[in-house]
């Protein structure tokens, strides 16, 4: 291959790795059923609605992400495409191991989302990047049986599509793809076989607008005018077009910052109509999103909850509404966030109409240690300890351990997952067995 290679094998140069987990929900759903290899198979997202993620083989077929899963009937008859619902619990439990086993070949990790992470390699040989590579690849197989793609270079811009190369086997070997021992002509040459599109941070819209200014493959955005693009653009188009060219702009975040909002909602298996069955849903939500704001060690402000029927019917009255509520002291305690959340749905709910979702926010966040104390507080003391119990027994044993009544026993109005594999990891009485 003509050119010259862009690392010397003798540098240390800075080098950042992509890895991210092939059809992730699906090859977790392989793992613990071997019957599923070869098969096209689909994830639906919440109540069994629309595809959210496929094997290649379904791939292969062309259906795209978020189809509703009622439009792919005749195919799935025809070509025999099984559809799984979500398991959330067994995807949060096999990312965090396949993590943990990445995280072995680093001190520098960016976990970016639940099926992939950012390696810092400063510091290592360059020459042996590519091998690294391969043997992060084997061993989460191994350990994990998770397939994986990793794509390395000089900034995490281009680490993102070297993934993206060795996903769709256009350069490197065996999943891996190391720009770095590419030739400068040569990457070029691959940069312009390569839509703009797939370029990390340039969604359909932006592609668009590029294409005005004739910029449709990488390698255009790569050799174009960074002031230009900062003036017609943005500061962050820019950065990208620097990091196209090698420069690194941006660092890892090795400590995930903390969420300003977290929210929790949910469509429900069936209508809802009564008062008390809201209130048990919008419980047990605001007991979710507490967890989590507990477990980022911040406290709520305000607390947010919303009602709504399906849009999407026409045979049914409509009504939508959300209420804001403020709250006299922040607080993180599940049981004065339920009060409040209760307080504002007894004033957004009218009677009538057919609930199809309800979902609540915390809102205006800040850290525990920025906590402000109220001189006039009439509100009951919080109760950490308690709190603390709560979220070691649910993580221990399981979510719903331990509860508030508000969160109720029946639930009638739960998602519908008719189609959910068992969580193998995460419940005894769910683990495999081998006769």
């Amino acid at each position: 291959m003509g050119g010259r290679h862009q690392r010397h094998p003798a540098d240390q140069a800075m080098s950042f790795a992509l890895v991210d987990g092939n059809n992730f929900y699906v090859s977790c759903e392989r793992v613990f059923n071997p019957r599923l290899e070869g098969v096209p198979v689909v994830v639906l997202s919440n109540n069994d609605g629309c595809v959210v993620a496929r094997s290649g083989e379904v791939k292969a077929l062309g259906v795209k992400m978020g189809v509703p899963w009622f439009q792919l009937k005749d195919l799935a008859v025809q070509h025999g495409i099984l559809a799984l619902s979500s398991n959330y619990t067994l995807y949060a439990d096999m990312s965090n191991r396949m993590m943990g086993v990445i995280s072995r070949y680093s001190p520098s990790q960016e976990i970016y989302s639940i099926d992939e992470c950012f390696l810092g390699l400063d510091g290592f040989p360059a020459d042996g990047l590519a091998e690294m590579g391969q043997r992060i690849r084997q061993q989460v197989r191994q350990w994990v049986g998770i397939p994986v793609c990793v794509g390395i270079a000089p900034t995490k811009t281009l680490a993102k599509l070297a993934n993206h190369c060795a996903k769709k086997n256009l350069a490197g070997t065996d999943s891996v793809c190391d720009f770095g021992r590419l030739a400068a002509d040569d990457l070029t040459a691959l940069f312009d076989r390569i839509e703009v599109g797939e370029v990390w941070g340039v969604g359909r819209r932006l592609s668009e607008q590029l294409a005005g200014m004739g910029i449709t493959t990488v390698r255009a955005l790569r050799d174009a005018d960074p002031a230009v693009i900062r003036r017609e653009f943005s500061v962050v188009l820019e950065r990208t077009v620097q990091e196209l060219r090698g420069v690194s702009c941006l660092a890892l975040e090795e400590v995930a910052p903390n969420q300003q909002q977290i929210m929790s909602s949910r469509s429900f298996g069936e209508y809802v109509y009564a008062l008390t069955d809201l209130e048990e849903a919008v419980s047990t939500y605001i007991a979710r999103a507490a967890e989590k704001l507990r477990r980022q060690r911040s406290l709520a402000n305000a607390v947010q909850v919303y009602i709504r029927t399906n849009p999407f019917s026409e045979k049914q009255p409509q009504y939508q509404r959300g209420i804001t509520v403020p709250l006299t002291q922040a607080t993180s305690d599940t049981m004065r966030l339920t009060r409040a959340v209760l307080w504002g749905l007894k004033r957004i709910y009218r009677p009538g109409f057919a609930y199809q979702k309800a979902g609540v926010m915390l809102m205006d966040l800040h850290g525990e240690d920025q906590a402000q104390g109220v001189l006039f507080a009439v509100s009951a003391p919080a109760r950490p300890v308690l709190m603390d119990v709560i979220d070691r027994a649910n993580a221990r044993w399981g979510r719903g351990t331990l509860k508030l009544a508000a969160e109720g026993v029946r639930k009638p109005w739960q998602m519908k997952r008719e189609r959910v594999s068992p969580a193998y990891t995460t419940r005894w009485d769910e683990l495999p067995r081998v006769n």
